[in-house]
């Protein structure tokens, strides 16, 4: 944690170096994403509803997945840009130093201009919890915080298999997209609304509906939602993390110099 911190405090400051930059990032970072939430808002004036879902629950869903993407490119950025360290031949004197690969490249970069996304977010799942009638107890409010950090684990694991193919690949594939920006687009949208195979492969696969429908239905009280399974669902989301770092070992340990 230490390391981590220093990593955090050495790349906050030189980010601040170009003050001007940043925060012009900073906000674009903020207002950028209004545009998803207006053909949204646009959409709803013209049908009340999708699925069964109002505005402000399809907001609710939104806030969730958004705060947690942010927070994973935030913080999990190293993973997405891991294919520099690869091709420059970078990763070889990681290896050599006495840390672990992981807290390594996580410490090699932080988009701290994601925090302007994040505060977009934060409003929007403020703006919806205040808009709709949900009785708060303590469960749910473990289980709202809970949908977020399983997000985060999501992400920052498809971040992590994505880096993983690049021992193998060199270059970043674009095809890595369709989950972490293309899940990002699909999730921010109750599971329910699509396909059963694409509910299914969400679910299984790759758990978004651990974060945005099946405890979200609890909270909501749609449907009997109260299956355990429901309930506890957002652990298996934050579970996902296991297999992804299964994976990048064993992508470390079959890794060969690029010899740059």
């Amino acid at each position: 944690m230490k390391l981590f911190l220093k990593y955090l405090k050495i790349l906050l400051k030189s980010q601040l170096q170009y003050r001007t930059s940043f925060i012009l990032l900073y906000l674009g970072q903020f207002f950028v994403p209004f545009s998803i939430f207006a053909g949204m808002y646009f959409m709803f004036q013209r049908f009340n509803n999708i699925a069964g879902w109002n505005f402000y629950e399809v907001m609710l869903c939104f806030g969730i997945i958004h705060i947690s993407f942010s927070l994973s490119e935030c913080f999990a950025r190293g993973f997405d840009s891991f294919s520099n360290l690869i091709r420059t031949g970078n990763f070889d004197r990681i290896l050599v130093r006495p840390r672990g690969t992981m807290i390594q490249v996580i410490g090699s970069r932080f988009e701290f201009t994601r925090i302007g996304r994040l505060l977009q977010s934060i409003i929007v799942l403020i703006w919806a919890l205040t808009n709709i009638s949900i009785n708060f107890d303590l469960p749910k409010i473990i289980i709202l915080i809970l949908m977020i950090i399983s997000g985060v684990f999501i992400f920052s694991g498809i971040f992590i298999l994505a880096a993983t193919l690049c021992f193998w690949t060199i270059q970043s594939l674009e095809i890595a997209n369709i989950l972490t920006h293309g899940g990002r687009e699909m999730s921010q949208y109750p599971l329910g609304i699509y396909k059963k195979w694409v509910k299914n492969f969400f679910t299984f696969v790759v758990p978004f509906g651990c974060v945005n429908y099946y405890p979200l239905m609890y909270l909501l009280d749609k449907n009997n939602s109260n299956n355990i399974l429901y309930i506890i669902s957002p652990i298996f989301g934050i579970l996902f993390i296991i297999p992804c770092l299964l994976v990048w070992r064993i992508g470390v340990g079959h890794y060969k110099s690029t010899g740059s």
